[in-house]
């Protein structure tokens, strides 16, 4: 019998020198929702003066996920039911813990082993080491939901190399491990069979054990296609990403054109565009300006759609209001950002 429903989402404990914190719903692949959010902000708040602990260290239970994103499912069902104030509830909580996490005088230690995406880059690609083993997954699919990179992403995706933060946030591409470490979204490479003796060596000898674990990396698997993406993604607008795209004709442009056909057309467009802008603000405003998209895009009906169609019945067969890119009406994106 499974104990998942008896015991707590967010287990957070004192080991020696780090202070821990278990994402525990390994059944909902660690997806956060609002108690998980709040029991990490509570465990960081306690520590956050403790002398005695040096670190901290977040890890996801069940061996499958660090933690897979917020609990969409649960959202959806709050906006379809008009439940605004859950909904705001989440994302201004989730998106303060961001800011903790940024903020913390201690260092943060991520300790990746599985898939890593959305709400789960977010409890991570703020904290000074973001450990990572090779066949991790990392990615920002919001795009796929008809939502948008939150969690600090519009911040943190234009501040990676090139044009990158820009390909990952429209294509919602996925980057294993290694790779994640060469764009900037992880900071080290371990073995997956040396994640226990390292977690075992954080609590004798804090941050500094991380060294002594570090794997070098292999080659980014992207680097052959890094002139074309920053050409490509480099552009400034959505039907010039396309343009480039279509004129570039190889494998890996027809595979990205492809997945942005494949998700919310609306999404990719106010993507884009709150993207571009992240770019020259604080991660602070950045959160701000996040929150304030969320009342739009969660009321948009492509939300709802995408989510049924990922998450709830999971046919993967979304109609989107509109369907085509190039049909997006500049002014309805134009009043979503406002």
């Amino acid at each position: 019998m499974s104990t998942e429903a008896t015991e707590p989402s967010v287990i957070a404990r004192i080991d020696g020198r780090v202070g821990r914190i278990l994402l525990n719903r390994p059944r909902q692949l660690n997806a956060l929702d609002l108690d998980m959010i709040r029991g990490m902000q509570k465990a960081l708040d306690a520590w956050h003066s403790l002398p005695s602990v040096h670190a901290v260290v977040i890890e996801g239970a069940g061996g499958k996920a660090f933690c897979a994103g917020g609990d969409i499912r649960a959202i959806r069902a709050q906006a379809v039911a008009g439940e605004t104030a859950l909904v705001e509830a989440f994302f201004a909580e989730e998106y303060a813990l961001n800011a903790t996490i940024a903020a913390y005088p201690k260092p943060y230690i991520a300790l990746i082993d599985g898939i890593c995406m959305g709400g789960g880059i977010g409890v991570s690609v703020y904290g000074q080491m973001r450990v990572t083993t090779a066949d991790s997954l990392f990615a920002m699919p919001e795009t796929a939901i008809a939502l948008f990179p939150d969690v600090g992403a519009t911040y943190m995706l234009p501040r990676l190399p090139g044009a990158l933060g820009m390909y990952l946030a429209l294509t919602g591409a996925r980057l294993k491990g290694a790779d994640a470490v060469h764009a900037g979204i992880a900071t080290h490479l371990v073995a997956k069979a040396d994640v226990a003796a390292l977690n075992a060596a954080l609590a004798s000898d804090g941050a500094a054990a991380v060294a002594a674990f570090a794997q070098a990396l292999p080659p980014f698997s992207l680097a052959g296609q890094r002139a074309a993406i920053d050409h490509c993604f480099g552009a400034d607008s959505v039907t010039e990403i396309v343009a480039r795209l279509e004129a570039d004709g190889s494998d890996w442009a027809k595979d990205s054109l492809r997945m942005m056909r494949e998700v919310s057309p609306s999404s990719v467009v106010w993507s884009f565009a709150a993207v571009r802008r992240g770019a020259a603000m604080t991660l602070g405003d950045a959160l701000a300006a996040e929150l304030k998209l969320t009342r739009t895009t969660t009321q948009h009906p492509d939300f709802a759609e995408g989510v049924r169609a990922m998450l709830v019945d999971k046919d993967r067969q979304p109609k989107w209001q509109p369907a085509r890119i190039e049909d997006v009406d500049p002014a309805v994106i134009a009043a979503i950002l406002a």
